[in-house]
């Protein structure tokens, strides 16, 4: 019953997250430049608004799940939830809402199989001549369908471009089947869809660092001194340190960051996305650098106390591991505000909720990679180390600050592959917001 509940509550958490950033950022008209800059902050504050929640989950629900019990914080969570439903309902009468015109996974699935078909047939030689059989440019006049004249996207080119040319086919020659039946629009959209997968892989080790947030960090606060004054802190509620910082940052980037740098670099945007996500990316590699010299510290003062060995609290106040919290913080405060609004701006206006959604799979994706890592790190010490690195009763006798280090170094390479690709990557629009 417990798994059907937390199964239930990931299904729907999915699809709030995945269809409410794209439909906030819908409501403004992004064929101005004021427009554009309102669902840029709009983003800014979808993220303030979720760490808003977020602080109120590990502070207030925290702590009545341990004075008062669980069912009373489900209960709250469940009371919270059910209010925002006719809150929500009431903007309905003003909302702008887009019509759906088909799936866009259908559309993908589509050209991707009409060009594997296409590229088979044209090794063969008697199917040498399909290609000319239909020229592309018959269909470069094409129109979006269900989308409203207002918030029309320019779609990148109305004629086949030469990049991820083996997608081309899918256009050459009579379709097998009226199925996979494609247009020069739905071919090129798939082409930037697949052009934004190579940055949203990058972001999955961000993630991965993220999740150390929620597992050894906690642990590590609950082997500390985690009073402040007489107030005595539950290790459960140490994320409230990047919460809080979050929720002042994203004020100040929204408000005297961006306005500086438009000014310095006299574009509408000043901070392009992908410069954006790659400061979050820096900011992570700098975070597990210093989470790993924490980690020494701490292990350092247990040495000195001589409760290594012990399952007692290290004089150590756990205020030293906030700065890991804090860089971790920024850091998601940078990439995921940033993946959002570049996927959004980045793909056609017919798969936007798709990619918007990818934000949260890379999420999803890096905290699985983390327990991956960390399965595959215990298996490798144990082999040649007989212990593990992460693993026993004693968090002392951890290596965690070896793993940190682990962390660091990947997260550096993955930064060296965020570049190449973002170098190579060209935005879709020609205002001078790109």
């Amino acid at each position: 019953m417990l798994f059907t509940g937390l199964y239930l509550v990931a299904l729907g958490v999915g699809g709030i997250k995945g269809s409410l950033p794209p439909h906030g950022a819908e409501q403004f008209d992004e064929t101005t430049p004021q427009g554009r800059k309102q669902r840029s902050s709009f983003f800014n504050y979808y993220v303030f608004c979720l760490s808003c929640g977020a602080l109120i989950a590990v502070t207030f629900l925290v702590w009545i799940e341990d004075n008062k019990g669980w069912q009373w914080g489900f209960g709250m969570a469940t009371a919270t939830i059910l209010t925002s439903i006719p809150v929500f309902l009431l903007g309905s009468p003003i909302y702008r809402t887009k019509i759906p015109a088909g799936s866009p996974i259908t559309t993908m699935f589509k050209v991707l199989a009409a060009a594997i078909y296409n590229n088979c047939q044209s090794k063969n030689p008697s199917n040498a001549v399909r290609g000319m059989e239909t020229s592309p440019s018959s269909n470069s006049t094409e129109t979006s369908e269900g989308e409203e004249s207002n918030t029309k996207v320019k779609v990148p080119s109305q004629t086949l471009t030469e990049d991820l040319k083996f997608l081309n086919k899918a256009i050459e020659g009579k379709p097998v089947s009226p199925m996979l039946q494609c247009t020069v629009k739905q071919v090129e959209e798939v082409k930037v869809v697949l052009r934004i997968i190579p940055i949203f892989l990058c972001t999955i080790m961000l993630n991965c660092c993220l999740a150390q947030l929620s597992t050894f960090s906690v642990q590590q606060a609950a082997t500390m001194n985690t009073k402040i004054g007489s107030l005595k802190v539950p290790p459960a509620s140490l994320p409230v340190f990047p919460v809080i910082f979050m929720m002042i940052l994203a004020p100040t980037y929204n408000h005297a960051i961006i306005p500086f740098a438009r000014k310095v670099t006299k574009t509408e945007m000043g901070i392009t996305h992908l410069q954006r996500i790659g400061t979050g990316l820096v900011l992570s590699i700098i975070a597990m650098a210093v989470a790993s010299l924490v980690e020494i510290k701490r292990k350092k003062v247990a040495v000195e106390s001589g409760l290594l060995n012990s399952a007692d609290s290290i004089p150590i106040t756990f205020l030293w591991l906030a700065l890991q919290y804090l860089f971790l913080g920024s850091a998601d405060l940078f990439t995921l505000a940033g993946m959002m609004e570049f996927f959004f701006t980045e793909a056609p206006t017919s798969m936007r909720s798709l990619a918007t959604s990818l934000s949260w799979a890379s999420l999803a994706m890096g905290y699985y990679f983390s327990s991956v890592l960390i399965s595959t790190v215990n298996k490798i010490t144990s082999t040649f180390r007989h212990t593990p690195w992460l693993s026993g009763s004693n968090l002392n006798h951890y290596h965690l600050e070896r793993f940190y280090w682990l962390m660091c170094i990947l997260s550096s390479l993955n930064f060296f592959h965020y570049l190449y690709w973002a170098n190579r990557y060209t935005y879709r629009a020609t205002s001078s917001a790109d």
